[in-house]
This record gives C-alpha cells, sequence and structure tokens, in this order.
C-alpha cells in the first residue's frame, strides 16, 4: 500500500512490509555479508515488517527505534538509529558484531562523480531533494563490509513508497539494492 502523505521522515511511526515485488533481490547482499544459506532462505521466504517507533528526546536528538519481524511474529533484527552521528557499537544475531551511525543528511552533499553516490542520490521525491533524508552506515570489521543507505520517499511504479537505497561494499565486492516498503498502518 502506498505510503500515505502524513508519513514523512519525521514521522515514520507505524508498520511497514516490506515489497519484495518492488525491492531488489537481497539474497547476494545479505551472502556478501556472510549471512548463512539457510538463514537466507528462510529471508527470502519469510514477509518482514518493521515495526517503527520514532521520537525526539529532551535533547532534540531524532531517534528511529525499529523491531523487525518475519511471518508468524518471528523476530529479526532490532535497529536503533540515534540521529547524532555518532558510532554506537551493536551485536546483531544476524549480522554479527557491528559499529554505525545515522543523522539526517543533505543529498546536495553526495558526489555524483562516484558512481556509488550517484546511486543513493538517485530516485528521491522532492521533499527529500529539498529537504533531508536519513543517511546509516555501519560497518563488520570482523566480516569486512561495510553498508550505506539513505532513507526516504519516492515514487515507485506509481504510488509513493518508503524507500532504501543500499551500497555494501566488501573489498573490491559492491552490492547496490533498493529496498521498498508498503505502508501497513499506525500501531
Amino acid at each position: 500500500m502506498a505510503a500515505p502523505e502524513t508519513a514523512s521522515l519525521k514521522d515514520l511511526n507505524g508498520k511497514w512490509i516490506m515489497n519484495k515485488t518492488l525491492s531488489d533481490e537481497t539474497d547476494s547482499v545479505l551472502a556478501l555479508q556472510g549471512v548463512g544459506w539457510l538463514t537466507r532462505k528462510a529471508i527470502a521466504l519469510a514477509t518482514i515488517t518493521l515495526h517503527t517507533k520514532e521520537y525526539v528526546d529532551d535533547a532534540s536528538v531524532t531517534h528511529i527505534d525499529i523491531e523487525q519481524t518475519a511471518t508468524g511474529g518471528i523476530k529479526g533484527t532490532t535497529e536503533l538509529r540515534v540521529l547524532d552521528n555518532q558510532f554506537r557499537e551493536h551485536t546483531d544475531h544476524i549480522f554479527g558484531e557491528l559499529k554505525g551511525r545515522s543523522r539526517w543528511f543533505k543529498l546536495s552533499d553526495l558526489d555524483e562523480s562516484d558512481y556509488d553516490e550517484k546511486y543513493l542520490k538517485e530516485g528521491w521525491e522532492k521533499a527529500i531533494v529539498d529537504g533531508e533524508a536519513i543517511e546509516s552506515f555501519v560497518e563488520n570489521g570482523k566480516a569486512g563490509w561495510t553498508a550505506r543507505q539513505i532513507w526516504g520517499f519516492m515514487e515507485v511504479k506509481g504510488d509513493r513508497r518508503y524507500v532504501r537505497n543500499v551500497v555494501v561494499v566488501k573489498g573490491d565486492q559492491v552490492k547496490r539494492r533498493r529496498l521498498v516498503y508498503d505502508w501497513a498502518g499506525k500501531e
């Protein structure tokens, strides 16, 4: 279902379901990140839902807490994003030991002469282009990969959608993927 006009990066509160038909394939990215075959196959079969709570703390810093569930209520990963650009360590049962940061980000700061940055910049709605997107950067030093995501809204197949443009790098291997989410309502 299309994202309502009231949904924005300042209010992602609610449920978002990954639309596998509109999203790029993720198996090769998960393999690059060291996720095992059996787990990748289970992810491929599951419906992934993001249960999102966004709020601003007393210091005026935005927090986005995301609990992922798979078909049948199976617990997925937890994303606790603090948009202050500070690195935080986190251990995840799928992706291992991570260090990541998140922030508000202007797309104009991306370098279009860099292919990966050009990919991250493509397709966003005017409000994201003229305003701010969310940038998330995660690295797994042990497994040797990094993932950079830009979050926002764009028109996909005629409907406004919540989207993440993702670039994952491990050594000389690069995977660029677009993840598209359907609006499933407030919780």
